[in-house]
């Protein structure tokens, strides 16, 4: 008898349907084609024992399996669950009239349990888009996929209430997520807020423009000066998330297995901070069987790179096309996927060796020429790509014992959003663009035209300061953001200073 199982396969950050068909004749062997890996030629073992501990019989019967399309490699143990429905389909052990409406995945235990699969959500996106009625899936990923509507999700435990569904002996309860109401409840909710911390107004100040218009920041300063702390408040006043950009930040977090057993969409722009010991691949994606890396991870929210002088070389590098493009596209000899990239850099550093460069208390221990060592391990194309390099000086002792709080995160919040918001209306009809940061030179001399003053200022700044021309670039779009936080039309040569003295690093005299 001749029977088909539908499942399907993650590729990038969208998912493929596979068939999976199951023939049984006489005989006695057991065949599984369609590029199968180790993880799914191994499902056998794994099937025939929770087959056995649930009381069903293996089919003794010549067995052939075929995942379609045979062109694309199956990866992974998810395919137990359909490959162990088509087998019982296939002996007639279990009513075939309903396997077509729905789409199956799950890992089996030896028990006959089911454990969590990876990319729940894009697969559920798919099976809504192919018009299946719903979706059997390990309970641990159900909130994940029942975020998809118009699909019924059905969570199970075990594979022998997936067998007795199919031959109607026993009702799945389906799960339910109020998927709107969810998302605008945990919107605002933040363990850390700029109200905590003293002084640093002007530090403060730029990462408000930095997050009104989407731009890279460099904070450079000191030991204890408060770097790391400032940058981790950054994700508060960053404008929320929409359900678009959720849904597709949920799906990349979905693939890479990190959504965690409470599921549903992401409300919170991501913050991902990697150890400077991490590796190229970690960083960009990839590996054997390609995964999201950190900079797809933090896509539609924050990088941020603590220490930056100590990541190695190469993978800063590797950051420069994602940081223009903002998607990567990762090549392998089977596969080549691509990844969205869509981020703010947040990076800190020590101004030297010894950290305490330009410290206004400690001396420096290092010579001039160790502390233009130690910046040149930031290359001058990845600076370029900064927008923002702020200098962050220690909170003297009056500042730090000040009782009153800091302006909270929500006021700052809202002047940011009210920014974004004059960017996505003067952007509606540019596909691909809707901040500041991602302008483009045609939109540069449309939004950003300096006028006759601001124009002899950045002329000055260029040449004194020997600017490139992406430098220039950056301090115009920077400009341009200043101008919408206070809701001019036009940028004047103010807004251009104050960009220009956020190209801290630019200043020749500034490593002595």
């Amino acid at each position: 008898m001749l029977v088909k199982v539908f499942a399907a396969a993650v590729q990038g950050i969208d998912a493929t349907l596979i068939t999976i068909e199951v023939n049984s004749t006489r005989g006695c062997m057991f065949y599984l084609v369609g590029l199968p890996d180790s993880a799914v030629k191994e499902s056998h073992q794994r099937i025939i024992s929770a087959l056995q501990v649930n009381g069903y019989k293996m089919p003794t019967s010549n067995i052939v399996i075929n995942m379609a399309p045979a062109d694309i490699r199956k990866e992974g143990s998810a395919y137990d669950l359909p490959l162990a429905i088509g087998m019982l389909a296939a002996n007639e052990t279990i009513q075939s009239d309903k396997l077509d409406r729905y789409l199956l995945m799950g890992e089996l235990s030896l028990d006959g349990s089911l454990q969590p699969i990876k990319g729940a959500l894009p697969i559920a996106i798919k099976a809504r888009e192919l018009g299946f009625e719903g979706m059997i899936l390990p309970q641990q990923n159900a909130r994940e996929a029942a975020v998809v509507n118009n699909l019924t999700v059905y969570g199970v435990e075990n594979l022998r209430e997936v067998v007795e569904f199919f031959n109607g002996n026993q009702e799945l309860a389906s799960t339910i997520v109020n998927t709107r109401e969810e998302f605008y409840a945990r919107q605002n909710t933040f363990d850390l807020d700029f109200a905590d911390v003293k002084g640093q107004e002007n530090v403060k100040r730029a990462l408000e423009v930095a997050a009104a218009g989407g731009h890279n920041v460099l904070l450079i300063g000191s030991p204890g000066s408060g770097k790391s702390m400032l940058a981790k408040r950054l994700p508060s006043i960053l404008p929320p998330l929409s359900l678009g950009e959720s849904l597709e930040t949920t799906k990349i977090h979905s693939v890479a297995g990190k959504l965690g057993k409470d599921g549903g969409l992401i409300s919170i722009r991501p913050f991902r901070d990697p150890h400077h010991t991490i590796s190229n691949v970690a960083m960009t994606g990839g590996g054997s069987f390609p995964q999201p890396g950190e900079i797809s991870l933090a896509h539609n929210g924050v990088l941020f790179l603590d220490e930056l002088p100590e990541f190695s070389r190469n993978v800063l590098e590797v950051l420069r096309q994602p940081l223009e493009d903002r998607k990567i596209s990762i090549s392998r000899v089977k596969c080549n996927v691509e990844y969205p990239a869509s981020f703010m850099l947040v990076a800190s550093m020590n101004p030297c060796p010894c950290g305490y460069y330009n410290h206004p208390t400690k001396p420096c221990v290092c010579s001039p020429g160790q502390v233009q060592k130690y910046l040149n391990r930031i290359s001058g194309p990845l600076l370029d790509r900064i927008d923002l390099q702020i200098e962050v000086t220690p909170v003297p002792f009056e500042k730090m014992s000040d009782i009153c709080p800091g302006e909270p995160s929500v006021v700052i919040r809202e002047r940011v959003v009210r920014a974004r918001q004059l960017q996505q209306e003067r952007y509606t009809q540019v596909p691909g663009v809707y901040c500041n940061a991602q302008m483009n030179s045609k939109l540069l001399s449309l939004y950003a035209r300096p006028d006759e003053r601001g124009l002899a200022l950045l002329k000055g700044a260029m040449t004194r300061l020997n600017l490139s021309a992406r430098a220039y670039d950056r301090i115009l779009k920077v400009a341009r953001t200043i101008a919408d936080l206070e809701g001019s039309e036009s940028i004047q040569s103010a807004h251009l200073a104050e960009a220009i003295g956020y190209r801290n690093l630019d200043r020749e005299d500034w490593a002595g």
